[in-house]
C-alpha cells in the first residue's frame, strides 16, 4: 500500500520562487524608478475610492454629506445638516484616508455637485505634472 502525502514538492516551490523573481525583476524597477508617478496613480485611486463611497452614501441617504460634514461622514455617522436618513452602521470607509503625500483629501459639496481632490506633490493649488491637482471631477 502506497501512502500519498499532500503538500508541495521542492520543485514546485522553486518554480514559484523563480516566477516571483522574474515578475519582481520586471515590475520593481519601473515602480522604484518612478516614485512620483506611482504616488499620482495612488492618489487617483484614492480619489476614486472616496468618490465611490460618496455614491453609496448618496444612494442610502438621498444626498451627499455637506462640505462641513466632510469625508468623515463616510467613517462615522455625521451630525448637523443634512442629517442622514439611512446611514450604514458599518460606515462607507474604514478610516479617513490620506493622500500619498500625507495630507487629507479635500472635499467640497454644493447642491448636488461634489468634488474630492488632492493638491498633489507640491501640496498647493494648481501645478503641472506630479504637482498637478488630482480631482474626482477631472478623472
Amino acid at each position: 500500500m502506497t501512502k500519498y502525502s499532500s503538500g508541495f514538492t521542492l520543485i514546485e516551490i522553486m518554480v514559484v520562487v523563480v516566477i516571483l523573481g522574474i515578475l519582481s525583476a520586471l515590475i520593481v524597477p519601473n515602480v522604484i524608478g518612478r516614485p512620483d508617478e506611482a504616488r499620482v496613480a495612488a492618489a487617483k485611486l484614492g480619489v476614486q475610492q472616496i468618490g465611490n463611497a460618496l455614491e453609496y452614501y448618496r444612494l442610502d441617504n438621498g444626498f451627499y454629506p455637506s462640505t462641513e460634514q466632510g469625508i468623515e461622514a463616510l467613517v462615522d455617522a455625521p451630525s448637523g445638516f443634512p442629517e442622514p436618513r439611512n446611514w450604514n452602521s458599518d460606515g462607507y470607509l474604514k478610516s479617513v484616508p490620506e493622500d500619498p503625500w500625507g495630507e487629507q483629501y479635500l472635499y467640497f459639496s454644493e447642491d448636488r455637485d461634489i468634488d474630492v481632490y488632492s493638491f498633489g506633490a507640491d501640496r498647493e493649488e494648481g501645478g503641472e505634472g506630479v504637482d498637478a491637482d488630482i480631482k474626482l471631477s477631472e478623472l
